[in-house]
């Protein structure tokens, strides 16, 4: 046991060790580090461990400066980790010694006192610690500068990290107290301590808190007061507060939206590039909001050139992204240049058009990435890499600030845009025309209306552009002629389809690899947009996808695999030709066989697999064994470890489930493809056991993919689906939750599937589901694809059991009907329909409230089936007759006459 709190001092000899730990632990090498932490966990056992490291921060002024912050950075991950475990004296000690070195002469220690007090705070231990506020609001009223501002560091991480606390009744409301307080130092002479006033009080502009709310006038004109301050710091966060207020306290704004507008104008320009992207937010926000075209009309012709100047990059951006580089692509890449990829999860959709292909960022069409993450932030604080070129900057966001307002004022952009992309497009500058082109491409959706007159020489001037001496260029002209894709494929294929492919795919295999990944991504797009169009060019197209494998970096390949699944998805089984698979499938089986089951490369590699496989049908059999073993194997280590991570968690880490999730999909595109040909894997396999346990995992994307193989299974072999309905069926019924969407939706489509299979048998089942499907059915807000899924599995629970589900025909009819009038003819519609009319059979008054959405809904077939065409006859035929020729005329008196035209052409009524 040591001594108390007051009268505790450190032994010789421990602060020795401890001084020797620090000093040990600022070394590179890695197997000192290693070490230090392993005397770090042992030292964490002696209860005035955590003493020594307070002490060292706060007391030991005879160590340099990093050497002490760091004991209390040590201090702060053991507080996190186990604070609550902290004998009461100690953590007495550390509190009462953190609040009297909060005004430490160094900057570098105050500010790390003050992370200390916010770490205890967050752990809840606010409440534990009443004097804590009062003492740091009493503090900013000190003479001396030091503990001014160490007190005011502390509140403005504690305003961050606990801001909802901070506004609750548990702690009696201080903000009633804090609020007016941080509001008088917006007057100080310190512009550090304004700035650190103004962020205190913008922690609680997006909670609406009350104490604000009711000092919001004498906030706003402080704000006017620091309007014009020289600090940048304090010209960011006035540029904050007031992008924020434009979603809270539009009322208060509009009076001054003249003067404001005027002065993020200047903002925007400011000298400081973080001032000038804090306010380029604003026009991000404002184009959100109903009053943005009335109040910014006035100041377009002053705002739009602003931003397109902002678009340039900066010459330190272009030192960063090694723009005078011009051929890179025998350069390895970084592996920490490499961003993690998120594999989307499979999800069944009615109108499949490549939607499962989990496309990489930018390939929709966002502002394109230009910056390379030339530092990966410390995860766990969230640090935004200030140091080096972080995402976000004044480019992108001037970039997307057009285009947003792009969509706000559609063509009216165009009279002033239109003089000042003449100007920019064909100025002598790479860097002003490589600006122009980024604006082009930002204006695309909005503005494309009135683009259309302007494409026939603008296309083919940024086609030439896609041959430009400066790599920068060529890249972002790739992705401006993207956004372009959906006019080039409706044009005569020779005028700009054609060169338009023939210079991207020269592109792809530029020398430059930020070229080389723009025209993929491109390519990418124009493959979806163009979809069967590209038919005739296959081979040309196949030739060189395949000779980027030779080329490719290891950053690329990835967009690459991307580029050959979206491809597989457009084109389809046209894809299915010996000359094709010949020259695909051998570098995709190398990439396949070289890399290991614990590579996340596995991820983007298997999906194009599983696009590819789905594409080519039966033309996939030769490859598909050892494919679908290695995805079998892929799902079983997964769950093994998890199970083994569950029950012995200290000696088993948890596994990454991505595997898990993206082997599901593959089995599904397999299955998909191979349809009765992958029987034989089946029978071989465990894939039945795999996918009970898989359908429970607690992680939802687990879940939705396991539901999407389940139905794929049913639809290619259902025999071996059969035995297992028993376990399986509950397992559905209990994820019909539509708080997680896509498995919900998966959950609902695979029922449907069963169904149809099952026949008559699912009368069993039906209360399983039958209450839940009406409930979702009728939810408001429910996505739009788990509405027609809905939609698609009642109308076939119908078709099965007609006697179960007609009974609650009233309860869904008016929105089944409105669920599936905008969805194609294809087989799911016709087996639901059938299950409305054999509904209707046994349940005529059921939908005779809703009669007039039936006939809506049976307008919306463009050609059903001869013997589905009779039934609707005959019970539209049925109801006039009940209602005879007058009611019948009073009926379709009511019917838009489109609809009236169509019910008395097809169906005679």
């Amino acid at each position: 046991m040591f001594n108390m709190a007051e009268t505790w001092s450190p032994q010789e000899d421990g602060l020795c060790q401890i001084l020797q730990l620090l000093k040990e632990s600022q070394s590179p090498d890695n197997a000192t580090q290693r070490a230090v932490q392993q005397k770090l966990e042992e030292l964490n056992k002696y209860p005035d461990f955590n003493n020594y490291l307070i002490f060292v921060l706060t007391k030991l002024t005879s160590e340099d400066e990093p050497t002490r912050s760091l004991s209390g950075l040590i201090l702060k991950n053991n507080v996190r980790a186990h604070f609550h475990k902290f004998p009461a004296p100690v953590a007495d000690f550390i509190r009462s010694e953190c609040l009297s070195a909060i005004g430490d002469p160094s900057p570098l220690i105050r500010a790390t006192v003050g992370i200390l007090i916010t770490t205890i705070s967050s752990r809840g231990e606010l409440a534990n610690w009443p004097e804590l506020l009062p003492k740091l609001c009493q503090m900013l009223d000190s003479q001396d500068y030091n503990v001014c501002e160490g007190s005011f560091g502390a509140l403005q991480k504690i305003c961050e990290d606990s801001s909802e606390i901070l506004d609750s009744d548990a702690l009696n409301r201080p903000l009633n107290i804090l609020i007016p307080k941080f509001l008088q130092f917006f007057q100080h002479s310190s512009s550090k301590i304004r700035s650190h006033a103004l962020a205190c009080v913008n922690q609680f502009i997006m909670s609406r808190t009350q104490a604000l709310m009711i000092h919001i006038d004498a906030f706003l004109q402080g704000l006017m007061h620091l309007a014009a301050d020289d600090d940048a710091e304090v010209r960011k966060n006035v540029c904050r507060a007031l992008v924020m207020l434009l979603d809270v306290r539009m009322d208060r704004l509009v009076p001054h939206m003249h003067n404001i507008i005027e002065y993020m104008l200047g903002r925007t320009q400011d000298g400081n590039e973080t001032v000038a992207l804090e306010a380029c937010e604003f026009w991000l926000s404002l184009a959100d909001q109903p009053i943005c075209k009335e109040v910014l009309s006035p100041h377009l012709a002053k705002l739009v050139p602003v931003l397109v100047k902002g678009m340039r990059y900066s010459e330190i951006d272009i030192i960063l992204l090694k723009g005078d580089v011009e051929e890179d692509e025998m350069i390895p890449d970084r592996e920490q240049d490499i961003r993690p990829r998120f594999h989307k999860s499979r999800t069944h959709t009615l109108h499949r058009d490549g939607a499962e292909s989990g496309r990489p960022a930018n390939a929709d069409g966002e502002i394109p990435e230009d910056e390379e993450d030339l530092e990966e932030g410390d995860e766990d604080d969230g640090m935004d890499s200030d140091s080096a070129l972080s995402d976000w900057n004044l480019r992108k966001c001037s970039a997307a600030a057009l285009d947003v307002l792009a969509n706000v004022f559609k063509d009216d952009l165009l009279p002033v845009l239109l003089p000042i992309l003449k100007e920019t497009l064909f100025h002598a500058d790479w860097e002003i025309k490589e600006s122009g082109i980024l604006a082009l491409g930002a204006i695309a959706e909005g503005c494309m209306t009135g683009m259309v007159a302007h494409l026939p020489e603008l296309v083919p001037f940024l086609i030439n552009c896609l041959s430009e001496k400066k790599a920068l260029v060529r890249a972002i002209t790739c992705w401006t002629l993207s956004r372009y894709a959906h006019w080039v494929v409706g044009q005569p294929h020779d005028q700009y389809l054609k060169p338009l492919m023939t210079e991207l795919l020269k592109r792809i295999l530029d020398g430059n690899k930020r070229v080389q990944e723009a025209a993929c991504s491109a390519f990418a797009t124009l493959e979806e947009e163009a979809c069967t169009e590209l038919v005739p060019y296959l081979g040309f197209i196949l030739e060189t996808l395949v000779y980027a494998f030779s080329k490719y970096q290891h950053k690329n390949l990835l967009i690459l695999y991307d580029a050959i699944g979206t491809l597989a998805d457009s084109v389809g089984h046209h894809l299915n030709k010996p000359d094709y698979i010949n020259l695909l499938m051998p570098p995709l089986i190398t990439k396949w066989n070289v890399l290991k089951d614990e590579d996340k490369d596995l991820f983007p590699l298997l999906e194009c697999l599983s696009s590819v496989a789905t594409a080519l049908q039966s033309g996939f059999l030769p490859y598909c064994e050892p494919v679908f073993r290695r995805c079998i194997s892929l799902v079983e280590q997964t769950l093994n470890q998890h199970i083994a991570s569950m029950q012995q968690p200290d000696q088993f880490e948890a596994p990454d489930k991505d595997f898990m999730i993206v082997a599901l999909d593959l089995l599904s595109g397999l299955t998909e493809g191979l349809g009765g040909h992958i029987e034989r894997l089946i029978v071989a396999s465990n894939i039945m056991q795999l996918l009970y346990q898989s359908m429970q995992d607690p992680m939802p994307e687990v879940r939705q993919s396991s539901f999407a193989l389940l139905g794929d299974l049913t639809k290619a072999c259902f025999q071996h689906v059969l035995s297992c309905l028993p376990e399986f069926l509950p397992i559905l019924g209990q994820n019909l939750n539509p708080e997680f969407i896509s498995v919900c939706n998966n959950a609902t489509w695979a029922i449907g599937e069963i169904a149809v299979k099952l026949g008559n048998e699912m009368h069993n089942y039906i209360p399983l589901f039958l209450n839940q499907l009406i409930a979702i059915i009728n939810r408001p807000n429910t996505p739009k694809t788990l509405l027609e899924n809905t939609a698609i599995t009642l109308g076939r629970l119908g078709f099965v059991c007609p006697h179960d589900v007609a009974p609650h025909l009233q309860q869904f009819a008016q929105r089944w009907c409105m669920s599936l009038r905008n969805i194609r003819d294809n087989e799911e519609k016709d087996s639901a329909f059938r299950g409305m009319c054999n509904m209707i059979a046994v349940n005529p008054g059921g939908i005779v409230h809703d009669f007039i959405f039936f006939c809506d809904a049976v307008a919306s077939w463009v050609s059903p089936r001869p013997d589905l065409k009779e039934q609707f006859v005959k019970i539209l035929q049925g109801f006039k007759s009940q209602v005879g020729e007058e009611g019948w005329k009073r009926f379709t008196d009511q019917f838009p006459p489109p609809l009236r035209e169509r019910m008395s052409q097809q169906y005679g009524v």
